[in-house]
């Protein structure tokens, strides 16, 4: 049970990531690309419909956590108590920019209720990322299972590290570009007339310093951290995941190069998957490696909880996915097609 447990959190991330990630990509580029209030306009509707819905996510991957791997969850949430903070607040002014902007008509705070909206938007894809790359990296765990990080010191990878040195920062710009790449297309997917060409151009430009990066970040994980490859070794298998990647992001360019933006788009959704679960593969059985030995590293087995209850919990979150899946895809389907602005409608979209 707790190997089980450990996909479905790995699961309820990949899907958060997915989905709340092209909303975060679409609120970061849309100050570049939408030059006018209507285009601005435009874009929030592009995700209007499912913004707030995708970020439940997040919240039922942490409800998740706490469940099956409490111990994870209390260390974690402490040692991160900081970086978690600036991240609620990030996505607070967030939801301030989308909600804020429809309420108030005058054109000084509608731009900057947009700058609210698309400098969060950007500063929580550079946290999620460098928070990944902070767990492939490890952290200083002591024996009782706890942790305190800076928020940074030398900017180098050692023993006692900060949240950001420069492999985390590295892994925060992966995510910010490869989620701008994600926002893009999905806006290029939704949009029309000269919103759909400039971003199928951010998506263009993008795109090479996206697999420049994928190298670069594979490179440094494998110099920071040398056992990673470790379970690509003892089971083979694991080798289709950077194949998989790797076809992702061919096809990505040849169907953009046709324009087929939704192709575009649902190999990007492929590659993001791809790299997540490239990561959870390396990592397991860990949870929280730790930088200080492997002794003190959280795994499935330390932190889980009690089989009974994971047994027990295994069924009821089956129903309620179930009828959390079936109510996206019920959004999505009535949500589906280009985007267009009607008069009078509510909040703008």
């Amino acid at each position: 049970m707790s190997t089980i447990w450990f996909m479905i959190v790995a699961v309820m991330v990949a899907v958060y990531v997915l989905l709340d990630g092209f909303d975060l990509g679409a609120g970061a580029v849309h100050l570049f690309i939408a030059r006018n209030d209507e285009e601005r306009r435009t874009v929030i509707r592009a995700i209007g419909p499912v913004w707030d819905g995708n970020e439940v996510w997040l919240l039922a991957a942490g409800g998740t956590l706490y469940f099956a791997f409490p111990l994870l969850y209390a260390s974690s949430f402490s040692g991160f108590y900081l970086p978690l903070m600036m991240v609620l607040w990030l996505l607070m002014l967030r939801a301030i920019g989308i909600e804020f902007r429809h309420h108030i008509q005058e054109r000084v705070w509608q731009g900057f209720f947009d700058t609210i909206f698309g400098v969060s938007s950007i500063l929580l894809a550079i946290f999620f990322g460098a928070a990944l790359g902070n767990v492939v990296r490890g952290v200083p765990l002591n024996a009782d299972g706890y942790f305190f990080e800076p928020l940074w010191t030398n900017w180098r990878v050692g023993a006692q590290n900060g949240i950001l040195d420069w492999y985390t920062v590295v892994c925060g710009v992966v995510a910010l570009v490869t989620l701008v790449v994600h926002g893009s297309l999905y806006l290029a997917n939704k949009t029309e007339g000269q919103l759909n060409v400039r971003a199928r151009k951010v998506a263009s430009w993008l795109w090479p310093v996206q697999v420049l990066l994928t190298i670069f970040s594979l490179i440094a994980t494998v110099y920071v951290v040398p056992h990673v490859l470790d379970n690509y070794s003892k089971w083979p298998v694991g080798y289709l995941v950077p194949a998989l990647v790797i076809g992702s992001l061919v096809y990505m360019y040849i169907a953009h190069s046709r324009r087929n933006d939704k192709g575009a788009f649902l190999a990007s959704c492929v590659y993001i998957v791809g790299m997540l679960v490239g990561a959870a593969f390396a990592l397991y059985p860990n949870v929280l490696p730790a930088s200080t030995g492997a002794q003190f590293s959280l795994t499935i087995y330390n932190t889980a909880a009690g089989a009974h209850g994971l047994s027990v919990g295994f069924v009821w979150w089956t129903i309620g996915m179930v009828l959390a899946l079936g109510y996206f895809v019920f959004v999505y389907r009535m949500f589906r097609g280009k985007v267009k602005l009607e008069e009078g409608s509510e909040h703008g979209y």
